[in-house]
């Protein structure tokens, strides 16, 4: 596996999110528009992770041969377990903030909720829940590069695409708390960072369990479709008019077949390279090597190491 490709793509979207959202910030001169803007936002962003979970990561891991039933009982329980979180975040949140008669709910995402309230407390919390996330994005791009570079690719644009609405709303926080944007944008960058660490981490575990990738793309895969189906979709379920509705589909769409041509492309150029199989005698074609692979390891007990090598 790419050590160096992992680090490069967790920082491009861990980094390039950031300064993404602050370019997009920066050109949103009237409030009104930015809202619109981060409403297609979000709709390219749930594309781009339902595309990533059910068109690349998903069919990865149940090509590795394991039990179906298995897979999608871990599927299950990842989409379970994030639920749990954000349950735990919202508790702690409310309890924390109770004296204060506030009331913080809404905008969460991966089990780690943004609440946008000012000061400098709220700015530490969103660094604090910002760096927890982007670790855990690390891992989730190291996990897909682990089956090829192309998966890896469409990971780490995944994980780009819906950081990027998010982190507008960040930097108007961290903006509110310091008083100055050019700290606030320094302030995210280096919490972006952390996802380079988790890539790093992910890199070193992931060498040593082999044969759990196909456990970690699957919870890579229910950390995407909560996410978008439990935070991104229901902020976009408001009344619009025909034409706004049509252009939140559209961008929608566009989520979807952008990670769909990407992953195509980077996978024949993938394959093009590597097509004999240069690598301990397997292709790198994650999705054609661990087809056949499946069907000759076929009486082995853990058949995913072999068919992800």
């Amino acid at each position: 596996m790419d050590l160096l490709g992992i680090l490069i793509a967790t920082l491009v979207a861990g980094v390039g999110s950031v300064w993404l959202a602050a370019l997009l910030l920066g050109l949103a001169a009237r409030q009104r528009r930015l809202l619109a803007d981060r409403r297609y936002l979000l709709s390219f962003a749930a594309g781009a992770l339902l595309a990533t979970a059910f068109v690349h990561l998903l069919p990865e891991a149940f090509e590795s041969g394991m039990n179906p039933a298995l897979l999608f009982g871990v599927l299950l329980a990842g989409l379970v377990l994030f639920f749990l979180l954000d349950k735990v975040e919202l508790w702690h949140h409310g309890h924390e903030h109770a004296d204060h008669g506030h009331a913080h709910g809404q905008h969460h995402h991966h089990g780690h909720h943004h609440h946008h309230h000012g000061g400098k407390g709220g700015s530490w919390a969103v660094l604090a829940g910002d760096s927890v996330h982007c670790f855990g994005d690390g891992i989730v791009i190291a996990s897909a590069f682990t089956v090829s570079p192309a998966l890896g690719a469409v990971a780490a644009l995944a994980v780009l695409a819906h950081e990027v609405p998010h982190h507008i709303g960040d930097l108007v926080v961290l903006d509110g708390g310091t008083g100055t944007p050019r700290v606030a944008v320094l302030k995210l960058t280096l919490a972006g960072m952390v996802t380079a660490l988790g890539g790093l981490v992910g890199w070193w575990l992931l060498e040593r369990l082999q044969a759990w990738l196909p456990y970690f793309l699957v919870v890579a895969s229910s950390s995407f479709v909560y996410v978008a189906l439990a935070d991104l979709i229901p902020q976009l379920q408001t009344r619009l008019t025909k034409r706004q509705t049509v252009a939140q589909v559209s961008w929608l769409v566009a989520g979807i077949a952008l990670v769909a041509v990407v992953g195509t492309l980077a996978h024949h150029g993938h394959s093009h390279d590597h097509g004999h199989g240069d690598h301990d005698g397997h292709g790198h074609d994650g999705v054609t090597q661990s087809h056949d692979h499946a069907g000759e390891h076929a009486h082995d007990h853990a058949p995913a190491a072999p068919a992800f090598k």
